[in-house]
């Protein structure tokens, strides 16, 4: 195969590589036309047949533009611009008729390389755009390399050879480099599945279809049970026979930035450290029941305190990027105090018309004997007493509900999810009197911790109930474990049924596709903690850690400058050593070429030193007898046998001594 069909096969197929990632989210049509603009290029390298004119390429451009037109209805932005990009980066390879279009090609690849991680930090990600730079290092070695036919395989080594060269460089701007907030933020683009500020049915069995991590829970002391385990979301009180809805805003000032920095925490009650995935809402799903703020790097920016007993802890807009902090759950919840009349008749409240059979079996229920004038407790004890006998099934497809869903669903069918039976219990309670309201969030976790992290995911999604007890406050009340208590006491959340790959490996070995999760969460958490997660009090810490008086931004910078200067001495030093260790020959010829340079001889890499003297004696003369003398020697020199380098040291140094003799050259 020629050498320019397999660079161009390479090129194409790296291409293809760096692509692979953002198919899935171009539009159909552009990421389909994009593989056959590389296809078409494959088939022109194969048969070495011309390159298209400018027409073609042109009627693709437009057909691809109106396509992220009609899917992005813009030109401009993150998604319409990479996806311009790929397209530029396709059609440029039907112009590769210069070596400069090559080069235009390769950094396109590297500036794709990284927009990548627009989308994605995680370590499968890295992983793959290291062998994105790799590969396309090598191409550009290949570039520089226009002689013969160099194998891929020492293409691939210099490349590899000249990126740890600057793996030290990396390693320190990594590790000192002062981290500086962005100049803008994307909130919500990582943020595509997660808790939302309204419940409808359906919602919560949606998300628990969602195997992905929602956030990591480490524990200074013992952990809590599973079973306690909630992660307290948006508290939705406000019921339109649809729908639940959260209240607005708090009216409180948000915590000052600094109060959320990375200082310790009380140390009452427990402490625990999370790392929350991007979230759709502007609440923090905090352990029950967090009464002091986060603490947090970078400072949470905006964030309320609750301004009533719901404790919800608010932010200004939702969360856009991966986040560590640490809190305290309280041991327990505060007491509560007295409920407005206000607020107990808004909560209390039901729209009217609606529910009537459920309302008819509350009524009922309220009139048994013994129940007549029971307190809250009691009341909520003899809902769950009915939850647990009288049939009902904790199931992930109850089928659609239609007409009144809770009647149908509390009276009939008794089929339903966690949102199910946290709707329909508060209907249940409102209708007996008793203030009521749904609590969304988390539950649980998976059974084993994963290298020391509780992980939580999507799949653990859930929604219970809280009811308000005179002289006790809010109190909690779970429905769904009443029903199924395995989806509290074991987290055993219900989850879909594994797909093709992942059901043959359940079929080869029932564990391995849970050791293989692990151990690629293990490592993907690793990749959040140690270097996603490093920030500037990961810098500080290692300042104390190796001694440093000063611990701030200018030490920083300081020792920044400190290591790359003592980098940049090593550099040149080795250079040196390399230079030094070279052939004495090759190393005096280019000592000589410079020398002779400012007497205006250029020494070709063929000139023999006789050659050289007979070119300075016809522009100089008798002037430079003396050096002409020299190389005359050395020329006697360079064929005798094997002259080794302190003859050719000494040989050196007889020439400057005689050039020192002869008049210096004319300026022209």
């Amino acid at each position: 195969m020629p050498r320019d069909t397999r660079d161009t096969f390479f090129m194409l197929g790296l291409i293809a590589w760096t692509v692979a990632p953002h198919l899935a989210r171009l539009p159909l049509g552009v990421g389909g036309l994009c593989l056959a603009v590389l296809v078409w290029r494959a088939v022109l390298a194969w048969r070495d047949a011309a390159l298209p004119g400018r027409g073609p390429l042109l009627a693709v451009l437009l057909l691809a533009a109106g396509l992220t037109w009609r899917e992005h209805h813009t030109l401009l932005g993150r998604d319409a611009g990479i996806t311009l990009l790929v397209v530029l980066m396709a059609l440029k390879t039907l112009e590769l008729r210069a070596r400069r279009d090559a080069l235009v090609v390769f950094f396109l690849g590297f500036f794709l390389v990284l927009t990548q991680f627009l989308y994605s930090q995680s370590l499968l990600s890295a992983a793959a755009m290291l062998l994105s730079v790799w590969g396309w290092l090598t191409a550009l070695t290949l570039a520089h390399m226009p002689a013969g036919r160099p194998p891929l395989r020492e293409a691939a080594g210099t490349a590899l050879r000249a990126a740890l060269l600057g793996l030290p460089v990396m390693l320190a701007l990594f590790l000192l480099f002062p981290r500086i907030p962005p100049l803008w933020s994307m909130p919500g683009d990582g943020a595509r599945t997660g808790l939302s500020d309204h419940l409808r049915l359906g919602d919560v069995a949606e998300l628990a279809q969602d195997d992905s991590v929602a956030l990591r829970l480490r524990f200074e002391g013992p952990p809590l049970p599973l079973a306690q385990l909630y992660l307290r979301g948006p508290v939705l009180s406000r019921y339109d026979g649809q729908s639940w809805q959260a209240e607005p805003w708090p009216r409180r000032p948000p915590v000052p930035d600094h109060v959320t920095s990375f200082a310790p925490p009380p140390r009452a009650g427990l402490r625990y450290e999370m790392t929350l995935e991007p979230l759709r809402i502007a609440w923090l799903p905090l352990l029950d029941y967090a009464t002091t703020p986060p603490q947090a790097e970078p400072p949470l920016t905006g964030l309320r305190p609750p301004d009533d007993d719901s404790l919800q802890w608010r932010l200004r807009s939702p969360l856009g990027e991966r986040t560590r902090l640490t809190a305290v759950a309280a041991p327990g919840r505060p007491e509560g105090g007295v409920l407005s009349r206000w607020d107990r008749l808004q909560l209390t409240s039901l729209p009217p018309g609606l529910h009537p059979r459920t309302r008819a079996w509350a009524r009922a229920l309220a009139a048994q004997p013994g129940l007549l004038h029971a307190d809250a407790q009691t009341l909520v004890q003899a809902v769950l007493r009915h939850l647990r006998e009288d049939g009902y099934a904790y199931t992930l497809s109850p089928g659609p509900y239609e007409g009144d869903a809770i009647d149908e669903f509390w009276m009939d069918r008794k089929l339903g999810f966690c949102e199910h039976y946290a709707s329909a219990f508060v209907v249940v309670m409102r209708s007996l009197g008793v203030p009521a309201r749904i609590v969304t969030g988390y539950q649980g976790a998976d059974p084993a911790p994963v290298d020391g992290y509780w992980v939580v995911r999507q799949s653990n999604a859930h929604a219970w109930a809280e009811y308000w007890q005179d002289g006790q406050g809010w109190l909690r009340a779970d429905p769904t474990a009443a029903v199924a208590p395995d989806r509290v006491l074991r987290s055993s959340a219900l989850r879909p049924a594994p797909g093709l790959v992942m059901g043959t490996l359940d079929s080869v070995s029932p564990g391995l596709r849970l050791q293989l999760r692990r151990w690629l969460e293990t490592w993907d958490n690793r990749w959040n903690q140690w270097v996603l997660g490093y920030g500037r009090q990961q810098q500080f810490q290692l300042l104390r850690d190796w001694g440093w008086p000063e611990v701030d931004a200018a030490a920083l910078a300081r020792l920044l400058v400190l290591c790359l200067s003592g980098l940049g001495l090593a550099g040149a030093a080795w250079a040196w050593w390399d230079g030094r260790r070279q052939a004495p020959w090759p190393r005096l010829q280019r000592r000589l070429a410079r020398r002779l340079a400012r007497w205006g001889v250029v020494l070709a890499p063929a000139d023999s030193p006789a050659a050289l003297a007979r070119r300075l004696a016809e522009r100089h003369g008798q002037a430079v007898a003396p050096m002409v003398e020299a190389l005359q020697a050395l020329q006697r020199q360079r064929y005798a046998p094997g002259p080794a380098a302190a003859t050719l040291s000494t040989w050196w140094r007889t020439f400057r001594a005689a050039e020192r003799r002869c008049a210096p050259p004319r300026r022209p």
